[in-house]
């Protein structure tokens, strides 16, 4: 198994062909937090506590490590579509998994390739903006991405399979990106994502989705899964692509999907009895890539939950 899914090193930076990226002044920093107020004053921003984990350090604002922050580059990584393969009982089970492991892309890399050939000078600071950007409504404020039907960012080339990023840089940048938020034309007249969602968290009405409907917010943490969610309608080892799989946009990007190492009867019979060992853990880390071993007893009674269900279903 390769280290890594794209060939990157420190000096040059990641592969200009796996990721675009569009910048904007860190003047529109209180738009988007006004964009996100709006929304949840509306009452259309879930209050699910899972949820609003996930988003509550999200204030936009420059961060302390970088006052004199002049601008924000956000970019778009292609993560394209795995599969793994379970063995189990005499037969193998193809399992999907999506955006949920490491690609082998470091922050230190994503500097190099801001300073080397975004910015082209190495004297300017560069800070992860993370915890301080909505990453899905910043692509598409600046134009990189566009909305679909189910609320997922698209970008060209890579469709919904993708990973977010945001710097804050004190580079001054003589273009500044900035737009109103926008829907890809091809889901004007397309309802597939709507149809093929199996818990109706994707409304014709509200753009914005239901998301304490939505199967990640529940396959991604522990916990038993809800009543009201149908066995039949998990579909991958973490999150969930129904919406995604048939949607036209993922046409190109589908067909780069790539597979990890596959899973063995014993380990995957580990798995499912939850008989959990040191040697399962190195394992099925480096197989899936989802986590570092030290993080096995968190993560591996949530892939044996999910696989159950992918398995017995």
């Amino acid at each position: 198994m390769k280290a890594r899914i794209w060939e990157t090193d420190l000096e040059n930076g990641i592969p200009e062909s796996i990721y675009k990226y569009r910048v904007m002044s860190v003047k529109h920093l209180q738009e988007l937090q006004s964009d996100f107020e709006t929304l949840d004053a509306e009452g259309k921003v879930s209050t699910n506590s899972v949820f609003r984990s996930y988003i509550h350090q999200q204030q936009h604002h420059l961060p302390e490590s970088l006052p004199n922050a002049k601008s924000v580059i956000v970019m778009a990584v292609f993560t394209p579509l795995m599969t793994i393969d379970f063995h189990y009982q005499g037969k193998t089970h193809e399992i999907l998994l999506s955006h949920y492991y490491n690609d082998g892309i470091t922050e230190d890399q994503l500097k190099t390739t801001i300073l080397n050939r975004i910015v082209g000078d190495n004297k300017y600071g560069v800070e992860n903006a993370k915890m301080h950007v909505l990453l899905k409504r910043l692509a598409v404020r600046t134009g990189l991405g566009k909305y679909g039907r189910n609320n997922i960012c698209y970008v060209d080339g890579m469709g919904s399979f993708l990973t977010l990023f945001a710097f804050f840089t004190d580079f001054s940048f003589d273009e500044d990106n900035w737009q109103e938020v926008e829907l890809m034309n091809s889901c004007s007249n397309c309802k597939v994502c709507l149809k093929q969602c199996p818990t109706g968290s994707i409304s014709e009405d509200n753009f914005v989705l239901d998301i304490e409907r939505c199967i990640p917010l529940y396959n991604e943490v522990p916990g038993e899964f809800p009543d009201w969610i149908n066995p039949d309608s998990h579909n991958a080892l973490m999150g969930c692509l129904r919406c995604q799989l048939p949607c036209p946009a993922n046409g190109e990007a589908l067909t780069m999907a790539q597979k990890l190492d596959s899973v063995s009867e014993d380990e995957t019979e580990k798995i499912l009895s939850g008989t959990f060992d040191d040697a399962l853990s190195n394992s099925i880390s480096e197989k899936t890539r989802m986590f570092p071993p030290e993080h096995a007893s968190y993560f591996l009674p949530v892939i044996a939950r999910n696989l159950r269900m992918l398995i017995h279903s």
